[in-house]
């Protein structure tokens, strides 16, 4: 078997894993609670346009009002080659139909397009447009001819809008090309009727559900198999594929045996590994991925491994395995943004040359749209991923309340000194009778210990009892200090 989806469906949250050559290449995860928006249509609300960053704030009826570039306005790239600033295109108050094109993301509002696409199983329509592109990954120029003169002959002769034919359109044949279309055309239709009467801040097309977009952008003709654990949601999707994706319907399964279908292929161990720091390779090597708000870096280490023959095959050997490791990781965590690789330093440039290559290879599987660079300079590659939905550890974790995310705490003793210098300044603010210190137990311990001495000084200084009280809920990190 050269790939297997498996798809666990509870009440609360769908998750999917897809499996090549019995190992984890993706986690998927949807929550009922928190559905992504990329792909909803919205006919929204200007509420606000911003002409110094000629920009504009749409109210979608989210709880943050979304945000609408310039950029993604349609109407402004195709006014007749006049360049129009946004307070001319857009007022206060206005409707706009708009699309999410990335999901809200930390503090930051859902982002929006003017220019509306909708993904089939073959094709991508943009009835805005009125070009044929094809997908990148389709290389061969013949090919890319073949199909794009197949789907001209296809085409209505009222058709005005535009396609992108995706890479599972190879293997697809007229009739599976002619469904799509009509499909597309149809939802479009449907969606131009309720603009028309619909509210402001109504929602007019919402995307697939996760288990419903397996069908349509994950299965391919290299899945063997789709497991589902849920009677209810294979029911659902044997339904959408008998009428939309014939091909898929043999591979679709009912998973009904008592073990948990993730519990079986270890997929729980993976999420439990893809939210740590530390990423161990097989050599001996290994990875650490530290995840910011703006960007993600990747440091490679030869840790235990020691190699065969010299230093420098060592080094190379670590460094190819870590290619396929990292590359495999930015798929699963779902890293996006601006991602540095700083691979363990290589003084031969062909093994350099080597590495790249072998990255860029083992990215060649992922589906989103990224850029990578050689090594710089300084032995480091940059590139970029598109990030459209959070990262697999922002939709599982939240940030420690101990350390409020900085993954350190402050010391024992560093909080002491804070401590001491509080009550110095309330002293000379207040005369109170005395000073009593409620902190973690590992703080008053120190103070009865090793700053006993401190203490005592600090008691002198200013010429009142300090008193210590142990508050067994609190964070090494957080103390008061009372007056009495």
């Amino acid at each position: 078997m050269s790939e297997e989806i498996l798809i666990n469906v509870t009440p609360q949250e769908t998750r999917v894993a897809v499996m090549h050559l019995g190992v984890v290449q993706e986690l998927h995860i949807e929550r009922i609670s928190q559905l992504g928006l990329v792909g909803n249509i919205y006919f929204g609300k200007v509420c606000r346009v911003l002409p110094g960053m000629q920009s504009a704030f749409i109210d979608i009826g989210l709880e943050r009002a979304a945000f609408l570039h310039i950029a993604d306005i349609w109407e402004e790239r195709h006014a007749g080659g006049e360049e129009r600033p946004i307070e001319r295109i857009l007022f206060e108050g206005q409707g706009v139909l708009v699309q999410v094109i990335k999901d809200p993301i930390g503090t930051k509002g859902a982002r929006l397009s003017t220019q509306v696409s909708f993904a089939g199983r073959f094709l991508v329509y943009l009835p805005q447009e009125t070009h044929i592109g094809i997908s990148q990954k389709i290389e061969d120029e013949a090919e890319r001819e073949s199909l794009r003169q197949k789907l001209q002959q296809l085409l209505p002769e009222d058709e005005h809008g535009g396609f992108i034919i995706r890479t599972m359109a190879e293997q697809a044949e007229e009739r599976e090309l002619q469904a799509d279309i009509g499909y597309l055309r149809k939802l479009w239709a449907d969606i131009q009727q309720q603009a028309r009467t619909a509210p402001l801040k109504s929602l007019l097309y919402q995307e697939l559900n996760l288990s419903l977009r397996v069908l349509r952008d994950f299965a391919n003709e290299e899945t063997d198999r789709i497991l589902v654990d849920s009677r209810e949601t294979y029911q659902k999707m044997l339904s959408f594929a008998e009428s939309y994706s014939g091909a898929v319907v043999n591979k679709l399964s009912h998973y009904a045996a008592e073990r948990p279908l993730f519990d079986l292929y270890a997929i729980e161990d993976e999420i439990e590994k893809a939210l740590a720091r530390r990423v161990d390779l097989k050599s001996g090597g290994y990875l650490i991925i530290d995840q910011t708000e703006a960007l993600t870096t990747v440091d490679v280490n030869t840790g235990g491994f020691v190699g065969v023959r010299n230093f420098d095959d060592t080094i190379f050997k670590t460094n190819l395995e870590a290619a396929q490791a990292i590359a495999r990781q930015l798929r699963l965590r779902n890293l996006g943004g601006i991602i540095i690789v700083d691979f363990i330093d290589m003084d031969n440039r062909g093994h350099r040359d080597e590495v790249f290559s072998e990255f860029k290879k083992a990215l060649a599987r992922d589906h989103t749209r990224m850029t990578v660079n050689d090594f710089s300079p300084l032995g480091l590659v940059e590139m970029t991923r598109k990030r459209t939905r959070e990262s697999l550890a922002h939709v599982l974790c939240q940030p420690c309340p101990t350390c409020q995310g900085r993954g350190e705490v402050k010391t024992a003793q560093t909080v002491c000194y804070e401590i001491l210098r509080e009550i110095v300044r309330e002293a000379r603010q207040f005369n109170a009778r005395e000073f009593r210190i409620l902190a973690s137990q590992q703080v008053i311990d120190l103070f009865l210990d090793e700053e006993s001495q401190s203490l005592a000084q600090l008691g002198d200084f200013i010429g009142k009892p300090v008193s210590l009280q142990v508050e067994s809920l609190y964070t090494q990190e957080q103390y008061d200090v009372i007056l009495i």
